[in-house]
């Protein structure tokens, strides 16, 4: 059984384990006051391209959703999100149980522009009602679907215009940066959010994401929040140690380019099996839609989530690829495709 079905079923680049090693009995600061972090948290900044920014290094994605937009509202106020974002979807309440509404927009792509917030925000127009403050965006999507700088832009205005927080959730922002389609850099980003994560759970690292606090306002007594929500790793060194190896060369993007061209593969052998898929993904998530017989067939196999049920005869499955992916598994993928194709026709 070879499973498609995350970017985390793997431990982490042989890389990063061998740094692990190399450092592991190695005395040093704990809490992330560590050199390594530091000498991580120095070359984030130099690759973002801006000193003026707090850097944390957190366990977790949830862990850092969580921690950073409920400190970044007051009691009051509210996160906006697509309808398919992960603070809504997969986060069991995380934003709610901190006392903070999420409130849902429904939208086809995954993504959030401003007319999809402009009647957010006329609807929630006085005290009777939380007040909403923060705008919440994924890239890449929780469906694969990335960002284009002019996009970024534009939500980024409006926010401003509009009194609002600008927050990127980037779980996967090695592959939307890496995707054919992009045209940001991880420095647009910078200047044009207000705070960011750069995932490293999903693009080789063991665990941990690297939250960028780009606002002012947002950065005062921000450790506190860590700590209070558990986040502040006694041995913040394993951290440290992961995104310095990311980040001292091209690993990270190299990995999630890896990713990318793995999930292009099965993209192309699925295209040309006859399948269409449920929507236009440019990233390492990709979906499908098989007829009934022929997903079961292929999860006889292969690991992978139902994601959407289409008819009573077809479904769209969900297909993520990885740093770690083995090309000769995508080819056979394809392959017995092809062949479950054939024969379910005769």
């Amino acid at each position: 059984m070879y499973s498609f079905k995350n970017d985390y079923s793997e431990g982490a680049h042989p890389r990063i384990l061998e740094a692990l090693i190399e450092s592991n009995t190695e005395q040093v600061e704990g809490y992330g006051e560590d050199k390594y972090t530091k000498e991580a948290i120095r070359l984030l900044k130099e690759k973002i391209g801006r000193e003026d920014i707090d850097i944390h290094l957190l366990p977790g994605g949830t862990q850092t959703n969580l921690t950073a937009i409920s400190a970044f509202l007051r009691p009051h106020e509210a996160a906006i999100s697509a309808n398919t974002g992960h603070i809504l979807v997969h986060e069991t309440g995380a934003i709610e149980a901190t006392g903070h509404k999420a409130i849902s927009v429904k939208v086809d792509n995954g993504k959030l522009n401003p007319d999809d917030i402009k009647p957010v925000l006329e609807e929630h127009a006085d005290e009777h009602m939380v007040k909403p403050k923060l705008v919440y965006i994924s890239n890449s999507t929780e469906i694969g679907t990335i960002y284009k700088k002019e996009e970024i832009e534009e939500l980024s205005k409006f926010c401003r215009e509009n009194d609002l927080l600008l927050f990127l959730d980037g779980a996967r922002l090695g592959s939307a940066l890496c995707s054919e389609d992009n045209n940001i850099k991880l420095s647009d980003l910078g200047n044009l959010v207000d705070a960011f994560y750069i995932g490293g759970t999903k693009n080789g690292a063991l665990l941990g994401e690297a939250l960028i606090i780009c606002n002012d306002y947002l950065k005062t007594d921000f450790r506190y929040h860590i700590k209070q929500k558990g986040a502040l790793l006694a041995k913040g060194k394993v951290l440290g140690v992961q995104f310095l190896e990311l980040f001292k060369d091209n690993l990270y993007f190299d990995l999630a380019n890896h990713a990318n061209d793995m999930a292009k593969l099965l993209r192309n052998g699925i295209t040309e099996a006859g399948y269409s898929f449920l929507i236009n993904s440019c990233s390492n998530q990709i979906f499908p839609i098989f007829p009934k017989e022929i997903a079961e067939k292929l999860g006889e196999k292969y690991a992978f989530y139902i994601w959407e049920k289409i008819d009573k005869d077809n479904s769209a499955i969900r297909l993520v690829t990885s740093w770690a992916t083995r090309e000769e598994k995508v080819m056979e993928f394809v392959e017995d495709l092809k062949r479950y194709s054939r024969e379910s026709i005769k």
